[in-house]
């Protein structure tokens, strides 16, 4: 008893930090009654209770059969997180119930009442009506009063109206998420590129994060209350959202494509819908109600074949007793206000809008800047790389918007194999499969290959992977989060991401399957980013391994929610009390981290000054547009005062991945001596570009110092800078 008062002594000052204060009226409610019995005589296909102790009256609305002939006693049994704290023998012939004394076989009478005596509150504690997400349950077991034999179980689960489910917490970490997102692309474009690159990473982590709590909840396996809800707070990260009249478009095509929309919430007013309570009553739900109907129809038989089809198709299951039962991405599908049937168009539609707002932004923004360069709002300079090549840059924003995606599409498409929902929408899933797969893979593949051409050439994958102005705007996302020697890591993480997804699609019938795949999946992750510390620096490894042990966590904890080791209740309901308070605590330090790192990147004059010199070197290979463009109007001011005439060649962007975009100054020196090359005449990293800007007589630019391909990478980045 003790360490139950404890347990929910804790989930009330949780409580008191997420959910509103407690309304003035005291209410328990339940809006499902799940037989809890095999064979059992009582069942109800809709049911709705609600208890208020300050009237001591409980209000019954259902629709039940009953088969039970005779006087019985109710045998109540209450218990919260496991632990039962009341027992009682319930007599209906005593407490004047109609219809129950003695139960009659047929229709249960609808609605009534039933009085409760003034000191049956005592027995609830109070902190029951304030803890977030309850996790108690009601279980009446009816026995005849003459032999004592069990004729039926029936289970409520009960509520008191707190969640941790709040809007306000979708809000919060959807815009976060999206402020560092378009704040490293803004720093980026002013030329803090090692600043740009932290935040991105760290914003990638945090939405990759976001995605992995999301995807807990889309498991099959039976999660606690306040599990269920907390990462409800997420699914947005995965495109499910619920807007009501895209809703209606969603029906509307699937059934124009040849499918059949589910109908769940609207027959919610005469239908319960029962979340699932563990992953072995699937098959057997399945079984008392295939059981039932052959009883109770005797020409269902007809029907087998269409029925399985259906529910093979769908998997909408029913108990036999007119209630649906929901468990897994259905289960999220249904808290979303979301018809099951149409689920993946609408993770599929908010990934789509999600990229149309993003090329439309970006369009935009290269519009103003160009305005506000015209106008001489901004310096000439400004912006001048993102001016100049943004297609490039506008493909690797797309390209950046499919990897974030990848989680969700991996998910809900091979999801949707399993459901063929209609065939348009298949061929929907296929495409938007595929599509990205194949894109991210080569582009993956790209990286490699140009990785290994660098060391082989210049003893530095940095080299290639940051001198090109061009591969470091497309593909630089797929790499720039890792140290340079690391640039392979974007292939496990894919893999990861995709073999992942398959279980969580592929599994939804088998809970069991699905905690120890994500165990050793988890393992493995933890392990690689452990060892390997694959990331750009020590902080954001610390960042990353801090997320990959949290996710570790999570998936032993739902290890322990699948029950194979027939756990107490109260331990179950404990470990789920950890998992919302550690996530709690590990999304807030982490949110916290990259709204600071935000912030501090916009206001701060020199932003870069925070993070350490990269040991890759990276930054002495990769130069912005501005910086060349300073250091070459500096340059020709020195040869204007030496009275040389200098030349410059800049490149116009072309959209090209052919050759890199530069703009190249040429070095100062004696007007006496004549440009001779430093170090060999071997192929050059900065190659002159045939531009329309070049001048018809002899450039000094062709007799630029060039680097050797032989040259070591400090002999490479004293010449570089040098520029």
């Amino acid at each position: 008893m003790r360490s139950f008062s404890r347990i929910t002594a804790f989930l009330a000052a949780a409580a008191s930090l997420l959910t509103p204060a407690a309304a003035a009226e005291k209410v328990l409610t339940s809006n499902s009654l799940n037989t809890c019995q095999d064979n059992s005589d009582f069942s109800a296909s809709f049911f709705r209770l609600s208890y208020t102790p300050n009237n001591n009256t409980i209000m019954v609305d259902m629709f039940a059969r009953s088969t039970v002939e005779g006087k019985v006693v109710f045998d109540v049994e209450a218990a919260a997180y496991g632990y039962t704290f009341l027992r009682q023998v319930l007599d209906p012939c005593t407490m004047g119930l109609q219809g129950l004394c003695p139960m009659v076989s047929g229709d249960v009478p609808m609605p009534f009442n039933i009085p409760v005596p003034a000191d049956a509150s005592s027995h609830i504690p109070g902190i029951a009506y304030n803890i977030p997400d309850l996790d108690a349950s009601v279980t009446i077991r009816i026995n005849l009063t003459e032999t004592g034999q069990s004729i039926a179980c029936v289970q409520a689960n009960i509520s008191n109206g707190k969640t941790v489910d709040l809007t306000a917490i979708k809000w919060a970490t959807a815009a976060i998420a999206g402020l560092a997102l378009v704040a490293s692309a803004i720093v980026n474009g002013l030329g803090h590129s090692n600043t740009a690159a932290h935040i991105a990473s760290n914003s990638l982590s945090l939405f990759g994060y976001f995605q992995s709590q999301a995807i807990i909840g889309l498991t099959g396996v039976h999660l606690p209350p306040i599990v269920r809800s907390w990462t409800q707070n997420f699914q947005w990260s995965m495109g499910i959202i619920y807007v009501n009249f895209m809703q209606i478009i969603f029906t509307w095509y699937q059934r124009a494509t040849g499918g059949t929309a589910a109908d769940i919430f609207d027959s919610i007013l005469t239908t319960s819908v029962l979340v699932q309570k563990r992953s072995t009553d699937i098959a057997t739900i399945g079984a008392n109600a295939f059981s039932k109907s052959m009883a109770r129809m005797p020409k269902a038989a007809a029907l087998i074949n269409p029925a399985l089809a259906v529910v093979s198709r769908r998997g909408n299951i029913s108990d036999g007793n007119g209630s649906f039962i929901v468990y897994g991405i259905q289960r999220v599908a249904f808290r979303a206000h979301i018809e099951t049937t149409n689920l993946f168009m609408t993770g599929l539609t908010f990934f789509w809008l999600f990229g149309l707002l993003t090329l439309l932004c970006v369009a935009l923004f290269k519009g103003v800047c160009e305005l506000c360069a015209r106008q001489q709002w901004i310096r000439h300079d400004q912006f001048l790389e993102f001016r100049n090549g943004w297609r490039t840059v506008l493909k690797g924003i797309l390209f950046r918007v499919a990897l974030i995606g990848f989680p969700q599409l991996s998910i809900l498409c091979i999801w949707e194999f399993t459901q063929v929902d209609s065939p348009a929408e298949v061929v929907l899933a296929v495409f938007y499969l595929f599509c990205p797969l194949i894109a991210l893979a080569w582009g993956a593949s790209k990286v490699v290959l140009i990785a290994r051409r660098s060391i082989s050439s210049h003893g530095n994958p940095a080299v290639l992977l940051y001198s090109d102005p061009q591969m470091l705007n497309k593909w630089g996302f797929l790499y720039i989060q890792f140290r340079a020697s690391a640039y392979y890591f974007i292939g496990p993480f894919l893999g990861y991401t995709l073999v992942k997804a398959m279980f969580i699609a592929l599994a939804q019938k088998s809970g069991i399957t699905q905690a120890v795949a994500l165990m050793v999946i988890e393992a493995i992750a933890l392990i690689a980013v452990s060892v390997l510390r694959p990331y750009m620096d020590k902080r954001t490894n610390s960042f990353n391994i801090a997320i990959c042990v949290v996710n570790f966590l999570n998936a032993i904890f739902l290890f322990i929610f699948t029950n194979i080791f027939d756990a107490p209740g109260l331990a179950v309901g404990v470990v789920g009390v950890v998992l919302f308070v550690l996530n709690a605590i590990l999304s807030l330090v982490l949110i916290l981290t990259v709204l600071i790192s935000t912030i501090l990147s916009i206001f701060r004059k020199d932003p870069d000054a925070r993070y350490q010199f990269m040991a890759d070197d990276r930054a002495s290979f990769m130069k912005s547009q501005t910086q060349l463009h300073s250091n070459m109007e500096l340059d020709a001011l020195a040869a204007t005062a030496r009275g040389e005439k200098s030349v410059f060649n800049i490149k116009a962007d072309n959209d090209s991945d052919s050759t890199p975009t530069s703009i190249i100054a040429p070095q100062a020196m004696d007007s006496q001596q004549s440009f001779q090359p430093a170090l060999g005449s071997s192929a050059t990293l900065f190659p002159p570009s045939d531009s329309h800007m070049r001048s018809q007589t002899a450039s000094p630019m062709s007799q630029l110092q060039r680097p050797s391909d032989r040259a070591s990478p400090a002999s490479f980045r004293t010449a570089n800078n040098a520029r």
